[in-house]
């Protein structure tokens, strides 16, 4: 689901127009990412958790001509998925295999 397709379902299940229901979309992201630049975690009962994960500066290489590389350190964002998110993703291979892949085209 891309974010246009969020806004259309949002904007289709509510009594929101489409503008109100991307400002809605927008609105929320802002605050999520604004929470994690300040190092904050987000929880959403159900649906999962995010936190910012750190990670040390380190020594690696190009592949291309093994020559050694620095790595710097880096913050980056994390999610883990909720248990009754898991149990419903789970739940759904009985419907059968997913048609279309994330391009919208079938497999």
């Amino acid at each position: 689901m891309t974010k246009s397709e969020l806004i259309d379902a949002l904007a289709t299940r509510s009594s929101l127009t489409k503008a109100r229901a991307e400002l809605v979309v927008n609105c929320v992201f802002d605050t999520m990412t604004e929470a994690l630049q300040r190092g904050e975690g987000i929880e959403i009962r159900g649906f999962g958790s995010f936190s910012v994960r750190h990670y040390e500066a380190y020594s690696g290489r190009n592949p291309r001509t093994g020559e050694p590389k620095p790595v710097p350190a880096k913050r980056l964002p994390f999610f883990k998925v909720g248990k009754e998110l898991k149990v419903l993703v789970d739940q759904s291979r009985a419907v059968g295999p997913i048609v279309g892949g994330a391009d919208g085209k079938d497999e």
